[in-house]
């Protein structure tokens, strides 16, 4: 049930970020949840094995590198995808900031759930 109501608050996170910064566009809400969907294999699957590849790079810059690679993901489904649009890089870099943001504060308040 958690897992099914994060993945609702983040396609309405999703919606925000369009909402809020015009580099990123999204068309409707199932549009929304497939990108959520996406974005979270993503950062599942695809995240770990980003990291572990440019290790190095992540160290020598203290981290800021992970920025890069979740707008790169962020970036990546924008383009995989017909309803999610994200104009360029930066857009992904600000727009992939703005989600982080809106997802740490979904996930500290579904912390305190008592759900199943």
């Amino acid at each position: 049930m958690k897992l099914l109501l994060r993945w609702l608050l983040a396609a309405c996170a999703l919606l925000l970020v369009a909402y809020v910064y015009n580099g990123v566009q999204i068309r409707s809400f199932p549009s929304a949840l497939i990108a959520a969907a996406v974005i979270g294999l993503f950062y599942l699957i695809l995240r770990p094995v980003l990291i572990l590849l440019t290790l190095p790079v992540t160290v020598v810059t203290f981290g800021l590198f992970l920025f890069v690679i979740n707008a790169l993901l962020f970036w990546a489904a924008a383009s995989l995808l017909d309803g999610f649009h994200v104009r360029d890089f930066w857009a992904a870099l600000l727009g992939s900031l703005i989600y982080s943001v809106i997802m740490i504060v979904v996930d500290s308040a579904l912390r305190g759930l008592r759900l199943r």
